[in-house]
């Protein structure tokens, strides 16, 4: 809880700090990574670095808590929180990074506010940070208890046993793990990150998400080639994934992560509905496998929107996968609809008419607009937030209880 006085200042400087978070985060990374590039091998997306989202989600992070615990002083925003903290452990952050992280950012706060940052307001905003990172250390600390590794060392050893083509622009690696030993354990839906060695030397990091059921002991991931736009560069890992991975390679993998799974009890009778765009497909087919491994007999429907069928990836397997759930049935959407793909709806994706389930619990995940978009639309239609759970692929910089 925010002492009374704490939350008097940083209710009365939240809006100058919160204008100013853009300017601080900037060189809040800027300093720390001057003074500690270590920090960028294996640790920070450089990519995210690059291009401004990193920074923009610090910064969204940081107000929204301040924010949040000025509304509800005796609450933390545990949602929040959750998604942090399975970031952090996916990547191996640990407890000794926060001290270094409060030195660089309390720094770039005085030099960008300058004689606004009095004591006073250098205490409140301090409490609010300490408060921050207690709880994601503590939830950091049950995250890596729960995964059965030591804080930070959540690396293993894994052999790719077949790649196979889905699209154009989509692999998907099937891997085991390398030591013989069983994999571990791991929720439908998680992701997990993927290291890799760069030609410079550096190593990078990105989350895929775990595309197959989780149950046995082999492993999915299912890789879309980001591609170049005017304003980014080719997506550094997964060009390295396509263009240098084979069968027999090994690739280094965290422990699965990710606060939005399928919990899903032998008993449940919840109707789910999975909804998806794009690559954001994947975590969606290993819920699909997952349930039809698990000879579920819950509602399921599965809505899904892509440019063609050619470049919907695992669309052949999310149609297997439907035909073996009995309460299951699935609607695509295609931009560019084919002959190959009957059934299917023109356009963008349009909730009227599909006949949402009552009471169920829903998984979003899609670009960023596509998920505003969908999200709004399923509200208007009687579905209450709490029961819309979205991933976001990269930084999160659609905060929860923030989207229209």
């Amino acid at each position: 809880m925010l002492s009374a006085e704490s939350a008097a200042v940083v209710r009365a400087t939240l809006p100058a700090v919160a204008g100013a978070l853009d300017e601080i985060t900037t060189r809040f990374y800027g300093a720390m990574f001057r003074d500690r590039p270590e920090l960028l091998d294996g640790m920070f997306n450089r990519g995210n670095q690059a291009s401004g989202a990193q920074r923009r989600a610090l910064a969204g992070s940081i107000a929204g808590f301040a924010t949040a615990l000025l509304a509800d002083p005796g609450t933390r925003p545990d949602a929040l929180l959750d998604r942090i903290a399975h970031k952090h452990a996916a990547v191996g952050v640990t407890d000794d990074q926060y001290t270094i992280v409060h030195k660089y950012l309390f720094g770039a706060i005085a030099e960008v506010l300058g004689d606004a940052v009095t004591p006073e307001v250098a205490a409140a905003w301090d409490e609010v940070y300490w408060l921050m990172a207690g709880a994601l250390i503590g939830r950091e600390a049950r995250l890596y208890q729960d995964a059965d590794v030591e804080p930070g060392r959540v690396w293993r050893q894994w052999t790719v046993v077949e790649r196979r083509t889905e699209t154009a622009d989509v692999v998907s690696f099937v891997l085991r793990p390398a030591d013989g030993e069983p994999a571990p354990r791991a929720r439908a839906g998680q992701y997990v990150s993927v290291r890799v060695l760069m030609a410079d030397g550096i190593h990078q990091l990105r989350q895929y998400s775990l595309s197959c059921d989780p149950g046995g002991n082999l492993r999915r991931i299912t890789v879309k080639r980001v591609a170049a736009t005017p304003d980014t560069p080719d997506g550094e890992v997964s060009t390295l994934l396509h263009e240098q991975v084979r069968e027999g390679d090994e690739l280094t993998l965290s422990a699965p992560f990710g606060d939005v799974f399928l919990d899903d009890p032998a008993d449940a009778t919840t109707p789910v509905v999975l909804v998806s765009a794009g690559i954001g497909g994947t975590p969606m087919t290993g819920m699909l496998a997952h349930l039809a491994a698990q000879g579920s007999t819950r509602p399921v429907l599965v809505l899904h929107a892509d440019r063609s069928p050619a470049e919907h990836a695992l669309r052949t397997e999310t149609r297997e996968l439907v035909g073996r759930l009995p309460g299951a049935r699935a609607v695509f959407w295609y931009e560019r609809p084919g002959p190959e793909e009957a059934g299917s709806r023109a356009g963008l994706m349009n909730l009227d008419g599909i006949g949402l389930p009552e009471d169920a619990t829903v998984f979003l995940c899609g670009p960023l607009p596509f998920m505003r978009d969908i999200r709004a639309r399923l509200l208007r239609a009687g579905i209450p937030a709490r029961r819309v759970r979205y991933e976001v692929f990269g930084p999160d910089l659609w905060l929860p209880g923030t989207a229209a």
